[in-house]
């Protein structure tokens, strides 16, 4: 990189092929800006913007299961001339890039092998043995990952190896036990609307292949053979972090008490809806979800009580090199941390991120630099590439790289004059921590504002007074009581500790409600596409990574991104996945419920639409419908009927009239009139969006591109064990003509 600095100041801005013609001035800008950014190191982050390009190719255009061997002759084959290429900086840029997409194209590939594991086909009732990995408590009952043993007697290739279960009976099964119950398992639910969350995918590459409840008793047995010592001290662990989270919870009590323990060991179960929506409201809840912020402050936890400890004693203060000693002990003891919290993808992230900082200290480099940023991006994409496509990998890398642009901001000198008083001093310090503590949330909450907007379709517009009136409690009482607390757990002197924690904690909440408690402290704002994100993600990628003026060319990509925003394309009609209910728009402009769809996909269909009701709230009848036992009409607001037909009788009647019919049955071949939506298609489509024009309509769909995807495949009915009998409340493996209904533990946000 130093030498593409060396060859652009002198001049040689030369492609491989003919020179383009430009203005003198713009080249002279472009030419001066990249010799400053190679100097200052600031070509190599693109390096991993370039991998993260080839994840995303694969993960948006591969159809099927790529050969490794492909993306990995096509990185040889770029990196190649590398060496050779020092008289053509620009070449030579241009070749790392490439070489580093076929990369990334690489890890997505290798990565998807890796986890590859059965899902279920279809949903079945019957016996599930397997033993409990993990659980989480909830207000009422738990939620278990379960190693699956048997299911339903289906051959091993059919039968998920994980699953997760709900259950809300007691006694609850502790990990490590090996459970047998009856179990209702359906495939991981995909999206619910075209563009949304699928959870689909992210159960895929954590190895779930099915999700349900546990129905009736649940009895302990002994396994078939012992499980394997990787699992046992897993499970080990996560009952260890039950415990503790128990402990933490009743030493305050209430919902201070089960935020305190969600702070301590991730688990989040005993938190109550109320909180978790105040906590939104307020702009603060990644303070309960273990990533960046947890991480870092553990880690200058363990940092400044070590350093301050060897530096009140002489020796060490004059002869050790005491700041890379406290840096080695944060190294491990935010590593313990994180695997105490539960290892989840987020906290592993941030980890990485946080190791490579404080590594930088120990060798003597500059421990928050933006190359420092783009090789943990680098070794956490190369890991989990998956990550790329969700909010957390997102919104933590793209806050700190907006924190690592305006570092000057946040600088505790700022108001800091050289030769000042003692009073000057004071005051400047004191200016510079509320202008820091300012900055660094406005700076963090614009960063990751298309990320969050883009996922959860809301903005916390008094998110700014939250985390400034939190992050002091968080940073000065909250998390040094979490370490000093885990410290003293062993000796069982926590209790104290905890409860100072349950206090803070307490104010923490106090300042949540009130701001919950502002006149639309929550907005929900309508979806926008990919390409509004693609646009405002490489504005905010120009506004960081450089450091001259060619931050200068984030303005376009911002204008863009902002256009496409404004503008959102809303739908007139959703229909669920399984054909049982839809959501019309009526003649008020807002949507209303046609049918049965689960309250969840009832939610993110009006959150898309910028409809802020509850899905209570928003489930009255359609405008101008009528329901009975064969089905629903409604109508558009153009005055075209919409059908949900429930019986084949009403198929005759609602083909004629219809303009469009949508069935979770299949419709007979001679409905042609009407655009139907039945059983085949939604097989082939999943969730579909309807716009509604003079011509007719305009459909988008989940599945819309076609592509096959190893989190959704379509197999074929699974064959039973040699011998075995078809599972009560099943059709010996064939498919029901019942369609499936989402559990009522749906999940409401991405997995961790």
């Amino acid at each position: 990189m130093r030498r593409i600095g060396a060859r652009l100041t002198g001049g040689a801005f030369a492609l491989a092929g003919p020179r383009v013609p430009a203005l003198p001035a713009v080249r002279n800008w472009l030419v001066e800006g990249l010799a400053r950014e190679a100097e200052q190191r600031r070509l190599f982050p693109w390096l991993a913007v370039a991998f993260g390009a080839g994840i995303l190719v694969y993960f948006g255009a591969a159809d099927g299961t790529p050969l490794l061997a492909a993306p990995l002759i096509g990185a040889t084959l770029a990196l190649a001339p590398v060496p050779f290429l020092g008289a053509r900086p620009v070449a030579m840029a241009l070749a790392l890039a490439v070489g580093f997409a076929f990369l990334g194209f690489a890890a997505a590939t290798w990565r998807v092998s890796q986890v590859a594991a059965p899902i279920l086909a279809r949903t079945t009732i019957g016996p599930l043995i397997g033993m409990v990995e993990a659980l989480d408590e909830r207000e009422v009952g738990a939620r278990l990952v379960i190693r699956v043993e048997s299911f339903a007697g289906l051959r091993p290739e059919a039968r998920p190896s994980r699953v997760r279960v709900s259950f809300r009976k007691a006694p609850i099964p502790r990990p490590g036990e090996t459970i047998a119950a009856t179990a209702r398992l359906l495939p991981p639910p995909e999206a619910a609307r075209p563009g949304g969350y699928d959870f689909a995918r992210d159960a895929y590459f954590q190895g779930i292949g099915a999700v349900g409840s546990l129905l009736g008793a649940v009895t302990v047995r002994a396994p078939a053979e012992p499980p394997p010592l990787r699992l046992r001290l897993a499970a080990t662990l996560d009952q260890a972090r039950n415990a503790l989270t128990r402990r933490i919870a009743e030493a305050e009590g209430g919902q201070a008490g089960a935020v305190a323990a969600a702070l301590v060991t991730g688990k989040r179960g005993l938190i109550g809806p109320a909180t978790n929506d105040a906590l939104r409201a307020a702009g603060i809840y990644h303070v309960v979800s273990i990533s960046g912020l947890h991480m870092v402050l553990a880690a200058g936890v363990v940092f400044w009580l070590v350093r301050a400890l060897l530096a009140l004693i002489p020796h060490c203060a004059l002869f050790w090199p005491i700041k890379k000693i406290a840096a080695g002990f944060a190294m491990v003891g935010v590593s313990a941390y994180c695997a105490f919290s539960g290892w989840d993808i987020a906290a592993e992230r941030s980890l990485i991120m946080t190791l490579i900082m404080l590594g930088a200290i120990l060798v003597d480099r500059p421990a928050l630099s933006m190359r420092n940023l783009a090789l943990a991006a680098l070794i956490a994409l190369a890991r989990e590439p998956e990550g790329l496509l969700g909010p957390s990998f997102q919104m933590s890398f793209g806050a700190v790289a907006g924190l690592i642009a305006c570092a000057r901001l946040i600088d505790g000198r700022l108001f800091v004059r050289p030769g000042a008083g003692r009073i000057g001093r004071l005051v400047g310090t004191g200016l510079s921590a509320v202008t820091g503590t300012l900055a660094t949330t406005l700076v963090a909450q614009i960063a990751t504002a298309p990320f969050a907007t883009y996922h959860f379709q809301t903005i916390q517009p008094f998110g700014l007074v939250g985390n400034a009136l939190t992050l002091p409690l968080v940073s000065l009482v909250v998390m040094p009581s979490a370490v000093i607390g885990c410290l003293a757990y062993p000796f069982a002197l926590d209790r104290p500790v905890w409860w100072l924690m349950g206090q803070a904690v307490g104010g923490m909440l106090a300042i949540s409600n009130w701001i919950a408690g502002f006149e639309r402290a929550s907005l929900v704002v309508p979806a926008f596409g990919p390409g509004a994100l693609a646009a405002l993600t490489a504005a905010l990628l120009l506004a960081t990574l450089p450091a001259s003026r060619l931050r200068w060319l984030a303005l376009p990509p911002v204008l863009l991104g902002i256009g496409l925003l404004v503008q959102p394309e809303r739908r007139d009609l959703y229909v669920d996945r399984q054909g049982s209910g839809a959501a019309v728009r009526g003649p008020d402009g807002r949507l209303a419920v046609l049918g049965s769809p689960s309250g969840f996909v009832l939610e993110q269909w009006l959150k898309a639409d910028g409809d802020g009701r509850r899905p209570d709230r928003g489930s009255g009848a359609a405008p101008g419908g009528r329901c009975d036992r064969l089905g629903c009409i409604a109508l558009l607001p153009d005055g075209r009927p919409v059908a949900l037909v429930r019986d084949r009788r009403a198929f005759q009647e609602d083909c004629a009239r219809a303009a469009v019919l949508i069935t979770s049955l299949t419709a007979p071949p001679t409905c042609t009139g009407p655009l139907v939506i039945d059983r085949r298609v939604l097989a082939t489509r999943g969730a579909i969006a309807l716009r509604a024009d003079e011509t007719g309509f305009t459909m988008r769909a989940a599945q819309g591109d076609g592509r096959s995807a190893p989190w959704r495949p379509r197999p074929a009915p699974a064959p039973l064990e040699q011998g075995a009998d078809p599972p009560a409340g099943t059709d010996g493996g064939m498919a029901s003509t019942e369609a499936p209904q989402i559990p009522a533990e749906a999940p409401t946000e991405p997995l961790q």
